[in-house]
C-alpha cells in the first residue's frame, strides 16, 4: 500500500543567518491510489514538500510514511533504491538527455536496476511510446516540448510505481499539449492505481485530482 502519512514536519533553510520556515505540517494524509493537487505561489514551499516526501531531502523534524515505509530510516543508498523501485518523477524542465533517443532517455531507470535491461521492459517502454505516439528512435533534441513531455511521463511509469510525483508537469506547454499531458498523466495513474501527487498552478490540471491542498508559507490546507 502507497498512503502518505506525515507527523509533525518542519523543514527550514539558513538564511541570512537565520532559519526560515519552509515547511510546518503537523499532519497529512493522502490515501493510497488518491491523486492530489497541490498549488501555492512561487516559494510557498510545493517543491520543497515533492522533494521531503520522495526522501530527496531530510525534513528538520518529523516523520514520513509511505505505507510501511519510513524512506528518511533508510541508510541513503537504501533510501535511494527504494526511491527507484517506488517513485516516480515527473519534471517541469523534462530532465532528459537530449542527445539520446526517446527510448534510451525512458529505459534510463531500468539501468539502475541491473546490468542488463530485460526485453520485456524494453518492449514496455517502446509501447509507452507509440500508445503516446512518440518514435522511439528520434533524438529527444528534436523533439517538441509536448513530446519530450510524453517521454517523461513514460520514464516515470516504465517500472509501475506505486507512487508519481509531478512538479509543475504543464508549466512549459501550449494548452492542446498540457491538455494531453494531463490526460496521460491521470490515466496512466488509474491504471496502475498509483498515489499521485501534482504540485500545479493550471485549473484543468487541478480539476482532474481528486482533492487540492493549498500550500502557503510552508503550511498545508485543504482547498475551499
Amino acid at each position: 500500500m502507497n498512503g502518505l502519512e506525515l507527523q509533525d514536519i518542519l523543514l527550514t533553510f539558513p538564511e541570512g543567518g537565520r532559519r526560515r520556515t519552509v515547511l510546518d505540517i503537523p499532519y497529512l494524509k493522502v490515501t493510497s491510489g488518491e491523486h492530489v493537487g497541490i498549488r501555492g505561489a512561487s516559494g510557498s514551499g510545493k517543491s520543497s514538500l515533492l522533494n521531503v516526501v520522495s526522501g530527496l531531502v531530510l525534513p528538520d523534524r518529523g516523520t514520513v510514511r509511505w505505507g510501511a515505509a519510513v524512506p528518511g530510516a533508510l541508510p541513503e543508498h537504501e533510501r535511494d533504491r527504494w526511491r527507484g523501485q517506488h517513485i516516480g518523477f515527473i519534471f517541469q524542465d523534462f530532465q532528459l538527455f537530449p542527445e539520446l533517443e526517446a527510448l534510451e532517455n525512458v529505459l534510463l531507470p531500468a539501468t539502475f536496476t541491473g546490468w542488463r535491461i530485460p526485453e520485456a521492459l524494453i518492449r514496455r517502454g517502446r509501447g509507452l511510446l507509440e500508445h503516446m505516439h512518440v518514435c522511439p528512435t528520434r533524438k529527444v533534441r528534436a523533439l517538441s516540448r509536448g513530446e519530450k513531455q510524453r517521454v517523461a511521463i513514460a520514464r516515470a511509469v516504465l517500472l509501475k510505481p506505486g507512487i508519481i510525483l509531478a512538479d509543475e508537469p504543464t508549466a512549459s506547454l501550449d494548452e492542446a499539449n498540457a491538455g494531453q499531458v494531463t490526460l496521460l498523466l491521470s490515466g496512466y495513474a488509474r491504471t496502475l492505481d498509483s498515489t499521485l501527487l501534482v504540485v500545479s498552478h493550471d485549473d484543468a490540471v487541478l480539476a482532474n485530482m481528486d482533492r487540492v491542498l493549498d500550500l502557503n508559507r510552508g503550511i498545508v490546507r485543504e482547498a475551499a
